[in-house]
């Protein structure tokens, strides 16, 4: 028989590039730090609260000359600022670090037009960025490094693509990117989010959940091992939940920011995560753990390709809060990140500076 025209072999993705992890001395892990206080801070349409981790310098005392960088950190849908309490205090060894609660979320009230689009979150991230790039001191005016999870990772994503100027490195943990297919569980239910007074009953429903479940279905969910949870951890997000109980508007802020989320997935064209994830400059960094429930380990890789350049970390039996349950080997990630950066910055690497 005639053979027709050889088809090509389907182009593969580029191979991946593993992080580097820094050897850089972290502070022992002994007692656990508390929450970081913070003030709110303005943003369009509102306020967002925000939190500080002030520089600490090398663990040697050797501050002299040390460089001293600065780091937003943005938390996941249903977090807070008090998701990146442990990594911010590893990584003060290098950088002054700002978290903070998303609108609608943690101490931060909801928007003036009760907007919780994906759009909306950008918005705030940029002028919480903006705001800390100017802050006086000695990396005023420089970029920051910008971290984010799940959520706020996608977030981090879009703001690092529309705002090259204010990103020094992106770190993106178990972000939501959008996906063809979500698990089975959950898609009629996410589904249902879409449609006219939906929301509403979901905000009904999730008004009936007491704290102590809500922190039982949470640790379930997101960490690999629930059993590597400290105990002081599970009391500040007992008392973080019973906090936001009092909030009348915690509830919708989840549902609607869960409609913003998937209502983002159905974009399509030069606006899309995958098209914007691809137009990256910033140096990047994709964490991944390869127990996350939440969000499809098999999309790490992948988001690793599509980013020009990206370093990729899987974490062995990690869930979806890697900066939580792994907090060591993710600052060394984000400092060999940060270390390699600023050496191509100082060789003058145009392709590497914002």
């Amino acid at each position: 028989m005639p053979q027709g025209p050889a088809r090509s072999a389907p182009a593969a993705d580029p191979p991946t590039r593993p992080a580097r992890l820094s050897a850089t001395p972290l502070p022992h892990a002994g007692t656990l730090p508390p929450p970081w206080p913070g003030e709110q801070v303005p943003v369009r349409g509102g306020a967002v609260f925000v939190r500080r981790t002030p520089w600490a310098g090398p663990v040697d005392g050797g501050a002299a000359g040390a460089p001293r960088e600065r780091a937003l950190y943005v938390h996941g849908l249903g977090g807070a600022s008090t998701n990146w309490t442990d990594l911010a205090a590893l990584l003060a060894v290098r950088v002054d670090g700002w978290s903070l609660d998303l609108p609608g979320f943690g101490r931060s009230r909801p928007p003036a037009r009760s907007s919780y689009s994906v759009r909306g979150h950008v918005r705030a991230v940029v002028d919480v960025l903006e705001r800390v790039a100017a802050e006086p001191g000695e990396a005023a005016g420089r970029p920051v490094h910008l971290l984010g999870n799940s959520l706020g990772g996608l977030v981090s994503l879009a703001v690092a693509a529309r705002r090259p100027d204010l990103v020094a490195t992106l770190t993106l943990v178990s972000p939501a990117m959008p996906v063809r297919r979500v698990p089975r569980a959950l898609s009629r239910t996410l589904l249902l989010l879409l449609l006219p007074g939906v929301p509403a009953l979901a905000e009904r429903r999730l008004s009936g959940v007491t704290p102590e479940q809500q922190v039982r279905g949470m640790v379930q969910a997101c960490f690999g091992d629930p059993r590597r949870v400290p105990r002081e951890r599970l009391e500040q997000a007992l008392e973080e939940a019973r906090e936001r109980a009092g909030q009348p508007w915690a509830t919708r802020a989840l549902t609607r920011s869960m409609r913003g989320l998937i209502t983002s997935y159905l974009r399509v064209g030069p606006g899309s995560a995958w098209r914007l994830a691809r137009s990256l400059r910033p140096p990047t960094l994709v964490v991944w753990g390869d127990r996350d429930r939440l969000v499809d380990p098999a999309l790490a890789p992948r988001l690793a390709a599509a980013v020009p350049g990206a370093r990729l970390l899987v974490l062995p039996g990690v869930g979806h809060v890697a900066m939580l349950e792994a907090a060591e080997p993710v600052a060394r990630a984000v400092l060999a990140l940060a270390e390699d950066a600023a050496g191509e910055r100082a060789a003058g690497d145009p392709a590497r500076t914002p």
